[in-house]
């Protein structure tokens, strides 16, 4: 079960290295501070994005979960107000971030697969 959460994390900092690479609104100190980011990304999905969901579920629904972008964003937003190695600038950065960051971990996800 570490195996795969280390796993995950990796593919998790490898999308949020590509979305510093691609966007200006991205950015970290050094790889420390990337995979810290990456693992906290993790801990912060885990625990919080779950009950954020529920409280923005009738604005999920009504935008047809367009609006998990803007939650998903909200998350690697709150990675970066926690870790002073890793900052995203603006909402649109953190929206293109957690795409690019969501399809890195889907294609994680999709490597360590379900028991």
């Amino acid at each position: 079960m570490l195996a795969r959460f280390i796993v995950r994390a990796i593919f998790a900092a490898l999308g949020l290295w590509i979305s510093a690479v691609l966007l200006h609104a991205v950015s970290y100190g050094s790889v420390g501070s990337l995979i810290a980011a990456a693992v906290l990304l993790g801990l912060v999905n885990a625990f919080v994005r779950p009950v954020v969901f529920v409280l923005t579920l009738p604005l999920t629904i009504l935008t047809l979960g367009l609006f998990l972008l803007v939650v998903n964003a909200a998350m690697i937003g709150l990675v970066s107000l926690f870790l002073h190695g890793f900052q995203v600038n603006g909402l649109l950065g953190g929206v293109v971030a957690a795409i690019i960051t969501g399809a890195t971990s889907w294609i994680g996800h999709m490597v360590v697969g379900r028991r």
